[in-house]
């Protein structure tokens, strides 16, 4: 391909909405264009690098034994009903409006697919001799995200592999654990071909739901997700999953005797601490839940956040929703911000940080008023305890290993669902004894275009993108000097076309321009080897084969370009792999 016959608006300047690395490159490299707020045009060179990743998972995804289908993204709302999911997704999910009760009234557009695959599976599927059975798609998937943000990393329309799985069993030969671990591995396996350094970790499903996860990350400074990872590497999870170490308990016992204190208007932790001259880690912050309709109330440290994950497993219900201020009311007998737990007649979860706590501040269940003095068991029964917050810095992994945070990109995800869609959409199969069992499923997503983005967050240096050599869109870039010079074009020419047939990706710069032009372009859009031709190094017998992530410079006889320049990919692809 040559370069006067291409399509590469490329900009020198820094867009002014652009803020992380990827957005600004991706702009300036002419590899995207913005439609409207989280929906981009693929120009030719980034829809190159799209299909590169694209390929790289379709090749992971057969060679895991999963099977391509194509499903569309127009739903009947119908099945999002019976999943509970249209409530659960709530604005997320972007419905069609027409006027009355046409049919677009009872269309949404899919963010994911697990209603349409549970349908075909329903279909088809009716006896234990049929399974397992893997099916994936790569498709255009819409959320109504309400901040797209950051380019491609966080979007209403996007690309996304998904895969789902179907199961007589769990464990066993064939069993949900078994594909489970395959697509594990294969994920593991893409983002390894793909350059990107990722870290798999314990995640929590959400509202895709099933009882175990794994996400996997991505580390960058342009993420708004964040990991904690043990210091020895052998614990990492993400925020809504980690588990916590139990702290060692504080020196002390309970002395002081409890005591009202009027805070009038004061119903913040910050407030009532600067008040009252206590830390907030020596406050005990009641936060009250609804859970279909009765309250469920949550105690934390002052200086520490409810993670709703974490309490809706310890309480054994499927998730949890903030109490409405006419449910506080009618608990506590106060406004909002003045809950305790002190003669609370509800179901308490006390975190384990609050269990040792000393002469406590907390609401007084009594509007502009907070009590001090309160210790736990004394003042107010522990009946159930659990860890129920979000991890903090100083905090440890269950090993005891201190754990570091790092804000990351989440670029795919793997569940087990079980049977969470098969018993609402009533998908059965007939097992062994003939007796009808819902299937067990299996769910795999990967998003492609996050993928390139991630890439561009990792790889990247003030002058521009330092592709990883497989998914660069292209992997040579031939800069011929003197265009006007014949032993010039005829050898770039000559290089350019016996490159293409050896199936090496190759652009031929061609355009009549300085070399500094030249170079800037291909510095940018990041092209990992570039070859320069000019009548200089061809009087000295040489080109110069540069490599763009090391800057290492060789130069080499016009002969022996190609095979040197096939044993740098090949390498590149070797070493690459993280």
């Amino acid at each position: 391909m040559k370069w006067t016959q291409y399509f590469i608006p490329t900009s020198k300047e820094i867009p002014a909405d652009a803020a992380v690395p990827s957005h600004q490159l991706m702009l300036r490299a002419g590899l995207i264009r913005q439609v409207g707020a989280g929906a981009y045009s693929y120009l030719p060179l980034g829809y190159r690098s799209l299909r590169k990743v694209e390929a790289i998972v379709r090749e992971e995804m057969n060679r895991a034994g999963a099977l391509e289908l194509l499903m569309p993204a127009l739903h009947p709302i119908e099945w999002w009903e019976k999943t509970g999911r249209v409530e659960a997704m709530g604005d997320v999910l972007l419905r069609l409006h027409g006027s009355g009760d046409d049919w677009r009234t009872r269309t949404v557009l899919g963010p994911t697919h697990e209603e349409v695959i549970t349908e075909i599976a329903k279909a088809y599927i009716n006896s234990y001799k049929q399974l397992p059975v893997s099916l994936y798609q790569i498709q255009t998937k819409f959320r109504g995200e309400a901040r797209p943000k950051s380019g491609v990393l966080r979007t209403r329309e996007f690309l996304m592999k998904d895969a789902y799985s179907f199961h007589a069993s769990k464990d066993g030969p064939g069993g949900l654990d078994e594909t489970y671990d395959r697509m594990y591995k294969a994920y593991c396996e893409i983002f390894s071909r793909a350059g990107v350094p990722y870290i798999p970790v314990e995640a929590d499903s959400g509202a895709i739901g099933g009882d175990a996860s794994h996400e996997f990350m991505i580390p960058t400074d342009a993420g708004e997700d964040y990991l904690v990872q043990s210091e020895d590497g052998q614990y990492a999870a993400n925020l809504e999953r980690a588990e916590i170490h139990p702290i060692e308990g504080a020196d002390g016992e309970a002395s002081a005797t409890i005591n009202e204190v009027h805070t009038p208007n004061l119903s913040t932790i910050d407030d009532v601490s600067n008040f009252l001259k206590c830390q907030p880690c020596g406050m005990i912050k009641t936060i009250i839940f609804d859970v279909d309709g009765e309250p469920l109330v949550a105690l934390v440290r002052g200086d520490h956040e409810v993670n709703e994950a974490k309490l809706a497993r310890a309480a054994g219900v499927s998730s949890v929703t903030a109490a409405q201020p006419d449910m506080i009311k009618k608990l506590t007998g106060a406004d909002v911000g003045f809950a305790g737990p002190v003669g609370l007649k509800a179901r308490i979860i006390v975190d384990q940080a609050v269990t040792l706590m000393h002469d406590a501040v907390t609401g007084a269940n009594k509007t502009d008023y907070h009590i001090t003095g309160v210790n736990p068991g004394r003042d107010f029964e522990v009946n159930e305890s659990a860890d129920i917050r979000n991890a903090v810095e100083g905090d440890r992994a269950p090993n005891g290993s201190p754990l570091a945070f790092k804000k990351c990109i989440e670029v795919g995800h793997v569940f087990k669902l079980g049977t969470k869609y098969s018993d609402s959409m009533e998908a059965k199969f007939l097992d062994n004894n003939g007796k009808p069992q819902s299937l067990i499923m299996g769910c795999y997503g990967i998003g492609l275009n996050r993928i390139m983005a991630a890439a561009i967050e990792a790889h990247h240096d003030e002058n521009g993108i330092t592709w990883p050599m497989a998914i660069a869109p292209f992997e040579v870039v031939i800069c011929a000097l003197d265009m006007r010079v014949e032993e010039v074009t005829t050898l770039s020419n000559k290089l350019h076309d016996e490159m293409s047939a050896e199936g090496i990706d190759v652009l031929l710069d061609d355009r009549d321009a300085r070399p500094g032009f030249k170079f800037k372009d291909a510095e940018l859009i990041g092209f990992p080897i570039r070859i320069t031709v000019g009548k200089r190094g061809l009087a000295e017998g040489i080109v110069e084969v540069l490599m763009r992530r090391t800057g290492e410079v060789h130069k080499i006889a016009p002969g022996e370009v190609i095979s040197f320049v096939t044993k740098q990919i090949e390498e590149a692809m070797k070493n690459e792999r993280t």
